[in-house]
């Protein structure tokens, strides 16, 4: 299994092109974050990417992004499902479960889960005093820097069609997936097993 080091987001310099990119964009006017030019043909190459006409909104960062859709998405009595390394159940600072939903997590070697793992805390939690599993969280790449192949994301993804859960990925290091050279899947895979 090829592993990538996550160490930190913020360790490394910025290439060369993106800051001579950031000086030139800096010699322009811009409308406000998200509105302007470069949002926009940001906003469409992910659209064109994903082979998927959606909406794409820009937040300041994956905590926000992560506490925002889970606590959009779920109900106040309904829990995600996480791997113990996930990002929502280590490294948010409980942003999660500050909002009220509990983060489930299961134990496992390469930081992915499994239908295994899933259907283990489904099966656990059926009783109407107890909170309702509802999302299954993914990073992609995982914070072990492991990578989901495409048939992992789809028994993922099937296994959450089947007991009506939504698959959430968390996208903060796709591009290191999807550069990966064990990459099997697309930007429109992802797209579509999360639909």
């Amino acid at each position: 299994m090829n592993k990538i080091s996550f160490y930190n987001d913020y360790s490394y310099l910025a290439h060369p092109r993106i800051l001579r990119a950031f000086e030139h964009a800096n010699t322009e006017e811009h409308g406000t974050y998200g509105q302007d030019r470069y949002s926009q043909m940001a906003a469409d190459l992910l659209r064109e990417k994903a082979n998927c006409d959606c909406y794409v909104q820009f937040i300041s960062g994956g905590t926000q992004s992560n506490l925002i859709n889970i606590s959009h998405f779920l109900k106040p009595y309904e829990s995600v499902i996480s791997c113990t390394t996930g990002h929502i159940a280590v490294n948010e600072t409980g942003a999660i479960e500050a909002t009220g939903h509990k983060v489930h997590t299961a134990q496992s070697t390469d930081g992915k889960l499994t239908p295994e793992h899933i259907q283990t805390i489904l099966n656990a939690h059926h009783g109407e005093h107890m909170v309702v599993p509802k999302m299954v969280y993914l990073s992609q790449s995982t914070e072990t820097g492991s990578i989901y192949t495409r048939d992992e994301l789809k028994n993922i993804s099937d296994i959450c069609k089947e007991n009506d859960l939504y698959l959430y990925i968390d996208g903060a290091r796709i591009a290191s997936a999807l550069a990966s050279p064990t990459c099997d899947f697309t930007l429109s895979d992802i797209a579509s097993f999360c639909d």
